[in-house]
């Protein structure tokens, strides 16, 4: 099988037990505790996690995952995907549950940091949260609010772990770098716990008030610049540094991206099997993020000149990028 028919049907790890995240008693007193006709979307919450139950799946290896296919994806994350081998690999074979120590991948924007996100998530099959912290002004959004405030509800984590199938999805804290806000409500103030696995095993959304176990959570954060994160927060991470792929990498994702577009649609057959040299060269010269969008403006070109060839001049401009990955202690 290739390597594009690996990435398109990633293969998962299977799932070998049931884990309770939060206790059926505790959520029956805190709906009878709710007095009548108040308090609607907090009563249709505790009805929700009465109905859905408190048993999700858990992912649990049986043996390692075949990952060839993510190495060859996305050759400046190696040092990352050894990480994540290793750890599937502690587990293997045990009683213990899948435990990844939470990640921060940095680098510049286009590197591949929130598809690498997705493509584990794919990996392990567990669904995938996602927030982005650029966006955030207040604490809550990955807490909860207090029931008290109008419109209030509950936080990513508690939604990802009580409507999700899973007891340990994927979390993305995309840009945490960029998190900002009134000091009251500081965004990251509730991964301080979080990402602590005796305090995460007892997590309390401030707007459901039930304790619900996201000691389970695989967290992935994103930034470009570690500077402006709390200590506290790298200090209970794996930290490393992602660049761009160096030239000959960054030419293979290129044509191995033309190969995944050209067979994923009907229209593929119009072009050529194989991109020229000159025009891998010219991808070369892109951010991985910025590959897809490029491929499609020269099909897009080429199909309206008439060609089933994409040439240099079908691609838009592009800007140099270089680099490496290493891990930071």
């Amino acid at each position: 099988m290739s390597s594009t028919a690996l990435t398109c049907v990633a293969p998962r790890i299977p799932v070998a037990r049931m884990r309770s995240i939060y206790r059926l008693e505790d959520v029956s007193k805190r709906l009878e505790k709710l007095p009548p006709k108040e308090h609607e979307s907090l009563r249709a919450t505790y009805e929700r996690m009465l109905e859905k139950g408190e048993q999700r799946f858990q992912v649990k290896p049986s043996g390692l995952p075949v990952m060839d296919a993510l190495y060859d994806e996305m050759p400046n994350f190696h040092e990352v995907l050894d990480d994540v081998k290793r750890q599937i690999a502690l587990c293997d074979g045990s009683s213990d549950a899948l435990e990844i120590t939470p990640l921060l991948l940095l680098g510049p924007p286009g590197v591949g940091k929130t598809h690498f996100a997705r493509q584990l998530a794919e990996l392990l099959g567990t669904g995938m949260g996602f927030v982005s912290m650029s966006s955030l002004t207040a604490g809550w959004v990955l807490s909860g609010a207090s029931s008290q405030w109008k419109g209030a509800r509950a936080g990513k984590v508690f939604e990802a772990l009580v409507d999700g199938e899973y007891a340990n999805p994927v979390m993305v804290v995309d840009e945490i770098d960029k998190a900002g806000g009134e000091a009251a409500y500081d965004p990251l103030g509730s991964l301080y716990s979080l990402l602590e696995h005796d305090t995460a095993s007892a997590f309390i959304d401030e707007f459901a008030e039930v304790a619900v176990d996201a000691s389970q959570v695989i967290w992935v954060a994103t930034a470009n610049d570690a500077r402006s994160i709390p200590d506290p927060i790298l200090n209970r991470v794996n930290v490393f540094e992602v660049q761009a792929p160096d030239f000959d990498a960054a030419r293979a994702i290129a044509r191995r991206l033309y190969a995944s577009l050209r067979g994923s649609h009907d229209w593929g057959r119009r072009f050529d099997e194989h991109p020229s040299a000159a025009v891998l060269d010219r991808m070369a010269e892109l951010a991985p993020r910025e590959m897809r969008r490029a491929w499609m403006t020269g099909f897009g070109n080429a199909r309206l000149a008439g060609r089933g060839t994409v040439l240099c001049d079908d691609l838009p401009a592009g800007g140099p990028k270089k680099g490496r990955i290493g891990f930071m202690q």
